[in-house]
């Protein structure tokens, strides 16, 4: 049995099985995650300066107290902030979804379910799971991106009456 694992571990190639061990570690998968996010928050956040530096262009150069500039505004603010909230609920969820599924079906594999019968209703439970899932995740980023919206409105017309009482 040594000799058996001995020989495995011969065959592999050292930098596979130091990428195996590395990728095994919290501490790794930490650092993928913060990255990501990371990468995420740079890119909303450059889109979102560049809509209020456009929202800034747009109600300096309209003498008009339209609040039409605001509402486009405040509609893709609100939409930046539903599909980031919706991928940070999407990294939450995947693991969870996993272990569940996992745990779903283990248990029919242990109530003495037939192999075909298994993967039928492993295939069914993915589908159930899968839009159970799309449809909280749709529901709770439009909310989020509602949210966001109506505020950011509400920010954007009180700025833009504020600047108007001053000039």
């Amino acid at each position: 049995m040594a000799d058996n694992l001995e020989e495995e571990q011969e065959r592999t190639p050292s930098s596979y099985t130091l990428f195996l061990r590395v990728m095994s570690k919290r501490r790794t998968w930490l650092c993928i995650f913060v990255l990501v996010y990371a990468i995420i928050l740079t890119s909303s956040w450059n889109f979102l300066k560049s809509i209020l530096s456009w929202y800034n262009l747009q109600s300096k150069s309209s003498s008009s107290t339209s609040g039409w500039p605001a509402l486009y505004a405040s509609v893709l603010l609100g939409a930046v902030f539903g599909v980031v909230s919706m991928v940070a609920a999407l990294a939450v969820v995947v693991p969870a979804t996993l272990v569940t599924w996992i745990a779903i079906v283990v248990l029919l594999a242990f109530f003495g379910k037939p192999r075909r019968d298994l993967v039928v209703e492993g295939r069914k439970i993915t589908r159930e799971i899968v839009g159970f899932v799309l449809k909280i995740l749709l529901k709770e980023g439009n909310v989020v991106a509602a949210v966001c919206a109506v505020l950011g409105y509400f920010a954007l017309v009180r700025k833009n009456n504020i600047e108007a009482d001053n000039s």
